[in-house]
């Protein structure tokens, strides 16, 4: 898929709330946010909520995305919140030309969306983002969710082979990615599309 065409595709889901705009952070991140420390990239942050919620913990955190809407949504919510979470318009894909590090990384359902090709420039991105020692965590959909709709399934394997080189993958548990109750046109696994929730350390 080019990159023109997953644009408008999200584009798109944001026009008409996607799945995942929940109005919360993600259970995987509330649960795991003491183990999450010092500065924080929200890699592919939508609308904001997670970036919110550690910003609201006391983190210095970035979010980006790579559609201004979204951005312009996370902003007006931080400032409605009084959170000081800073939201810019970059694509993931162009991680090696930040000019900052971060302690950790949050990826809530961004790892999933790419291609082969993709996923190793966004590991590589990542690794140029995250401090040595520092951590990413990553939750994504699991190949145990059943069907076909949404995005591809990820496996412990692929996981683990993308993260093979520069890090050590720490922890792989099984997981839930939160979606809204009224979808009407998607369906997914009772309790929300199962999901792996990795916890992968930068080594260096």
């Amino acid at each position: 898929m080019s990159d023109l065409l997953n644009q408008e595709s999200f584009a798109s889901m944001y026009a008409r709330k996607p799945p995942w705009d929940i109005g919360r952070p993600q259970r995987s991140f509330v649960e795991a946010a003491d183990r999450v420390t010092g500065t924080i990239l929200d890699s592919g942050c939508g609308t904001g909520e997670n970036a919110l919620y550690f910003a609201g913990r006391g983190h210095t955190v970035l979010g980006i995305d790579f559609l201004e809407g979204p951005i312009r949504e996370a902003r007006r919510k931080a400032q409605e919140r009084g959170q000081a979470a800073e939201f810019v318009q970059k694509d993931a894909l162009t991680l090696l030309d930040l000019d900052r590090t971060f302690d950790s990384v949050i990826d809530s359902g961004l790892f999933h969306v790419f291609g082969d090709e993709d996923r190793a420039r966004y590991v590589a991105g990542l690794a140029h983002a995250t401090r040595p020692g520092g951590r990413l965590f990553l939750l994504c959909f699991s190949d145990e969710e059943p069907g076909t709709q949404g995005p591809r399934r990820v496996s412990q394997r692929e996981l683990r082979d993308a993260f093979a080189n520069g890090w050590e993958v720490e922890e792989i548990q099984s997981s839930r990615l939160e979606v809204r109750p009224d979808l009407e046109d998607i369906s997914f696994s009772e309790g929300g599309p199962q999901a792996w929730f990795a916890v992968i350390r930068r080594l260096g």
